[in-house]
């Protein structure tokens, strides 16, 4: 159980389980009220330094007897007074606004690609910092009114407070505020484009992938399971493993664990989770919530979620509702890149280690051949109508079967052969066959 090398000699990697912060940093990007919460929380204390500064500014300034500087303060806080007090009215009227319009643009896009593209604007780092600042200065404008002392003609010398340093950050948030604004738009519009949104899934799903794609091939003899462990919370994705938590666990006890689900499988209650080798193990163990569900699929585990998400808009823009062959173009584009890092990563199952290097717990992952059913096999049925995605595609596999090592061109191969019987099946034109089967990287230019 304890074999540090792979069957070869060579050093096998050793995956580092994921910390803590990470995991909570991941929960916290799927939400969309945490950071404007804090914003409110932020701009309360902040407005509680700043009223104490500005308290002893006055008071400095009347041991000082300086009335007639104190009065120039007074004057530019009464002015600026006109613009708080405007901004206070104003900003929740242009906060719903604002985000109205950007739900129906996020509708849009959701109904032109897909409806997991909404995780793109829930993960977005720009919209919630939006949404925080213009909130923050809704909630610091209407705090900075209650700081103005004397009407419109304050007495330099029975004030207590000056709104100052408070009014001069208030004009500047509404600058910050505007500017973020132009950057929400800007951000909203190409989330409306394909081309951005296919290469920000894109990015995620090679970071994933490469965080998770598996470790060398070992041989490690597990033997027969000793006890199962069965899931005891809700149904629900399979979103995240808490993969150090388990690993302690198992060393504490000597077993190695087997995680039988996969990133991405729906469980339900009493359906078993973790295979126990070399001994006994129950829930009770420090195994409570080490597997985390949700609604829906998250690409923090999950390196196949992001090549979903590219067959599934291929599949919507080769529909005959939406009939867009050249958005399946891209989306091949993007399957292609991601396929030629995966082909040449190790897709074997992650074998995670403790401290001493022991082997306790196995991970499944998808393997090679899973990837290139998922990228290919949906789309193949589509593609035979349009000779543009049929070009794309052999080129696709033509480009990865050059980079492919020979063990891994079987499903490449498999796939190749089965889209030029479907294209010699629907076209019957010897012409429009030879044509849909010549391989280009643009499609049809």
């Amino acid at each position: 159980m304890s074999g540090k090398s792979g069957p070869s000699g060579t050093s096998a990697r050793l995956p580092r389980p994921p910390r803590a912060l990470t995991s909570l940093r991941e929960r916290l990007r799927d939400t969309f009220w945490f950071a404007p919460a804090a914003g409110l929380v932020g701009a309360f204390a902040l407005w509680l330094v700043l009223s104490e500064l500005d308290t002893r500014i006055v008071a400095h300034l009347q041991e000082e007897g300086a009335y007639e500087e104190l009065g120039e303060l007074l004057s530019f806080a009464v002015d600026a007074r006109t613009i708080v007090t405007t901004v206070s009215a104003a900003m929740m009227t242009f906060i719903g606004v604002v985000f109205s319009i950007s739900l129906v643009a996020v509708q849009m896009a959701s109904g032109q690609l897909t409806p997991r593209v909404v995780r793109i604007f829930v993960r977005s780092r720009i919209s919630k910092l939006t949404l925080t600042v213009f909130l923050a200065t809704f909630a610091f404008s209407l705090l900075v009114l209650t700081s103005y002392e004397g009407g419109n003609d304050p007495d330099p010398r029975r004030v207590t407070s000056v709104p100052l340093l408070q009014s001069v950050l208030t004009l500047g948030l509404v600058g910050l505020s505007l500017l973020l604004f132009v950057a929400y738009v800007s951000s909203t519009l190409r989330l409306m484009q394909v081309g951005p949104v296919l290469d920000h899934i894109t990015r995620e799903s090679l970071t994933a992938l490469e965080k998770h794609a598996g470790g060398p091939a070992e041989a490690l003899p597990l033997g027969p399971a000793t006890a199962q462990v069965v899931h005891r919370e809700g149904a629900g994705v399979l979103r995240e493993v808490k993969v150090a938590r388990l690993v302690r666990t198992a060393a504490r006890y000597g077993v190695v664990l087997r995680l039988l689900p996969r990133n991405g499988d729906f469980v339900v209650p009493g359906t078993p989770v973790l295979d126990v080798h070399g001994g006994a193990l129950s829930p009770a163990h420090g195994l409570r919530r080490t597997l985390r569900v949700g609604v829906e699929r998250a690409l923090y585990q999950d390196p196949s979620f992001g090549l979903r998400q590219l067959s599934d808009i291929a599949l919507r823009a080769l529909s005959s509702s939406v009939n867009d062959p050249t958005t399946a173009v891209q989306c091949l584009d993007r399957i292609v890149q991601y396929l030629a890092v995966a082909v040449r990563l190790p897709l074997a199952p992650l074998h995670h280690r403790d401290r001493r290097g022991d082997v306790r717990l196995v991970q499944q992952v998808p393997g090679w051949t899973d990837l290139v059913d998922l990228a290919f096999e949906e789309v193949r049925w589509c593609a035979p109508a349009s000779p543009q995605v049929t070009r794309r595609l052999l080129a696709g596999l033509d480009d990865l079967l050059l980079l492919a090592s020979e063990e891994r061109k079987e499903p490449l191969r498999r796939h190749r052969a089965l889209l030029v019987e479907a294209v010699e099946r629907t076209v019957p034109e010897k012409a429009g066959r030879t044509f849909a089967l010549r391989p280009d990287r643009q499609g049809i230019g």
